[in-house]
């Protein structure tokens, strides 16, 4: 799971700040609880909207569950999700990633030494596909197509 970016942190602040000069504008000594409505409106706001706010790096794609069903695939950049209803339970690295083999020494048929190496360019994809197979049979041939 990622952790915030300091983006929706920086909005939450600037929102709730703007909420306060509102309440701050407002406050009268003898009517306070316009004030307090205010401040407590614009606390709300600013959770709804940070939350609502992600950010996918260049090289990741967020898989998006409405009410625990695959609704889309997002990313990369910045997105924006239902709070309440929208999850984001898996990050697809879309990088392709190496893994290099040690040299080998092994004989030829006609018996000269030869060092093979070798290196695997891969995605590492595929465990997150069948996750999604396994829990949505019906929607795996969406989220295999949106993936390329």
């Amino acid at each position: 799971m990622k952790s915030k970016s300091l983006f929706s942190g920086f909005i939450f602040l600037v929102i709730f700040a703007i909420g306060m000069f509102g309440a701050y504008v407002v406050y009268r000594p003898n009517d306070t609880m316009a004030s307090i409505a205010i401040g407590a409106g614009a606390l709300l706001i600013a959770l709804l909207i940070s939350t609502a706010i992600e950010i996918a790096d260049p090289w990741d794609k967020a898989i998006v569950l409405r009410l625990g069903h695959f609704h889309s695939l997002r990313g990369p950049g910045l997105f924006f999700i239902v709070p309440i209803l929208d999850t984001i339970p898996y990050w697809i690295d879309t990088r392709v990633i190496t893994t290099s083999f040690k040299a080998e020494k092994t004989l030829t048929k006609d018996t000269v030494p030869v060092d093979v190496d070798a290196v695997l360019f891969g995605q590492d994809q595929l465990h997150l596909i069948h996750a999604i197979a396994g829990m949505y049979p019906l929607t795996a041939t969406e989220s295999i197509q949106s993936l390329y």
